[in-house]
């Protein structure tokens, strides 16, 4: 299990996981969504999982039960932890099961649970032996090769997509800010505050705001602000643009 070995069963697991996290959210809304943090298509929390299951619960092949028992404890300790981070460093709930029952937190929840010791005994038992024949039948070399080029592809994506997030986070912020009662009773406070904190912002990341549906819902007033603050700036370069077509027709 080198190094090569173990980056390509992750991006293994994290490519199917971001098929069937598609598949399912896609039937939840009804149209296709494209879940996931990063641009890619992949969702790494599901090849950081199937690793843990691969490197921690082989030993207890022989017993099902209880792989299925720890791989469904394991996998939603992973997604809770992964939850808690992500809201603690982007100041945003990427995914919330408040509204289902038997849940913790709203981070993890019993559904999930089950469903996730199922698809332990499926990598245990099937999806080890497959992604080995596979690899098995790549060159050291090849493999290499396939390796790291997917990794400088995933760093990059990581970096950029953790960008997008936390400007998203600090738009999120200062709208949280602007609705201070103190700046709401003083209009003009507020106008300044949008023109020296925001104007400079690009447009909300319109593809994370798709994948997770549930942070238009808990931001919904903040992204009401942005929106507002777009539609106000492209009426502004309008009005800029009308002007001096005005006076080059007066100087002509």
């Amino acid at each position: 299990m080198n190094f090569s070995y173990l980056f390509l069963v992750f991006m293994f697991y994290s490519v199917l996981g971001y098929f069937c996290e598609i598949v399912c959210s896609s039937i939840k809304q009804k149209k296709l969504v494209n879940r996931g943090f990063l641009c890619g298509p992949y969702c790494p929390i599901y090849g950081v999982g199937s690793l843990f299951i691969l490197l921690l619960l082989l030993r207890f092949k022989n017993n099902p039960v209880v792989i299925y028992i720890l791989g469904a404890i394991l996998t939603s300790a992973i997604e809770y932890i992964t939850s808690f981070l992500l809201e603690k460093i982007f100041h945003n709930k990427w995914w919330d099961y408040s509204d289902e029952k038997f849940n913790i937190h709203g981070r993890v929840y019993l559904f999930n649970t089950l469903l996730f010791g199922f698809g332990t005994l499926i990598i245990i038992y099937t999806g080890n032996d497959l992604i080995n024949y596979l690899l098995g039948l790549l060159p050291e070399m090849a493999m290499n090769i396939l390796a790291y080029s997917l990794l400088v592809i995933f760093i990059i994506d990581v970096i950029y997509s953790s960008i997008v997030a936390y400007n998203l986070r600090n738009r999120l912020i200062i709208c949280e800010e602007l609705k201070n009662e103190k700046l709401a009773k003083i209009p003009g406070m507020i106008d300044k505050e949008v023109k020296k904190r925001i104007e400079k912002l690009r447009a909300y990341p319109k593809r994370l705001l798709e994948a997770f549906p549930n942070l238009q819902i808990t931001n919904a007033k903040e992204l009401d602000l942005l929106k507002k603050i777009k539609a106000k700036k492209k009426t502004s370069k309008r009005a800029k643009k009308r002007n001096r077509i005005r006076k080059r027709k007066i100087l002509l």
